[in-house]
Parts: structure tokens; C-alpha cells; sequence
């Protein structure tokens, strides 16, 4: 049985995790070139999420109200990061 205090540590491990994909990954291809600033805005933008999950986790005593808010806090997550890559909503915030 994983513990309270194991989800939590797996929680705000999983950021540092997926900051490892991009960072690995420029290092063996030219094709990924990410600065010291899209780390740092990805890793806001992913422990964020995990702070907001897992505070979630604690507070919200229904298990369905768990998942909606849930899903809610990574479609949030996955807009803002759509629109900071690509700018698909054209706003001044993804910089076009």
C-alpha cells in the first residue's frame, strides 16, 4: 500500500521528470533547443499543476469532485502551454 506521504513525493516528482524528456533530449539533438527560460516557465507551469492537484488530493473529500477538479487543472495546464508553444488562441501572451 503506497502511503499518503509517497503520492505526495511521486507527485512533485513527476515535474522534475518530464523537465528531464527536453533536457535529455537537447543534448543529444539539435532539434530540441530550449533556453534557461522555457525551463524555468515549464517548471512554474508544472509545479503549479502539482501543487494544485495535490492540494486537491487533500481538501476535496468527494472522489468525483477529486477527478473534475483534476481534469480541470491539467485542460488549464494543456491550454496554456498550447498556446505558449504554438499560439493557438493568438493572444499577446504566447507573444504574437
Amino acid at each position: 500500500m503506497i502511503t499518503h506521504k509517497q503520492k505526495t513525493v511521486t507527485i512533485f516528482a513527476l515535474p522534475l521528470v518530464l523537465l528531464c524528456i527536453p533536457l535529455l533530449g537537447g543534448l543529444f539533438s539539435k532539434e530540441i533547443n530550449w533556453s534557461a527560460s522555457d525551463f524555468l516557465i515549464a517548471g512554474i507551469l508544472l509545479f503549479e499543476t502539482a501543487f494544485l492537484i495535490n492540494l486537491v488530493r487533500n481538501k476535496i473529500k468527494t472522489p468525483s469532485q477529486k477527478v473534475l477538479f483534476c481534469i480541470f487543472i491539467l485542460l488549464a495546464l494543456v491550454l496554456i502551454w498550447l498556446e505558449l508553444a504554438v499560439g493557438i488562441f493568438g493572444s499577446p501572451f504566447a507573444g504574437s
